[in-house]
């Protein structure tokens, strides 16, 4: 099993920034693709952006290239996701999610992750 603890949600205004943490625990997580996908109210949840095992691969949702970035302490068993120029559509419950096998493009597929965090809220206002 492998457990994921989110933070550093918050609430901000349009133009700034926050930075996500996960922190992964359990089984050889360090060895884990990570992953950051949001969900809005009423909506599906959606990916953000992920990251490989050696953070030699990453990807990212076409909304947030530029403005996000994903990065991993593999030493800490955490990630993050720096989020500058944030937007009023950036609303949304982030979470973090973990797989050991999910490479290449299937990194973008929610379905693909086995562990998932709580989320933590980032709100975003005009």
């Amino acid at each position: 099993q492998v457990q994921l603890v989110e933070s550093g949600g918050g609430s901000v205004q349009a133009g700034g920034s926050l930075r996500l943490s996960c922190a992964a625990s359990g089984r050889t997580s360090s060895s884990f693709t990570m992953g950051w996908f949001r969900q809005a109210p009423g909506k599906g949840r959606h990916f953000v952006a992920a990251i490989s095992w050696s953070g030699g691969s990453t990807y990212y949702a076409d909304s947030v290239k530029g403005r996000f970035t994903i990065s991993r302490d593999n030493a800490k068993n955490t990630v993050y996701l720096q989020m500058n120029s944030l937007k009023p559509e950036d609303t949304a419950v982030y979470y973090c999610a973990a797989d050991r096998v999910v490479t290449g493009s299937e990194m973008m597929n929610p379905y693909e992750y086995d562990y998932w965090g709580q989320g933590t809220q980032v709100t975003v206002s005009s």
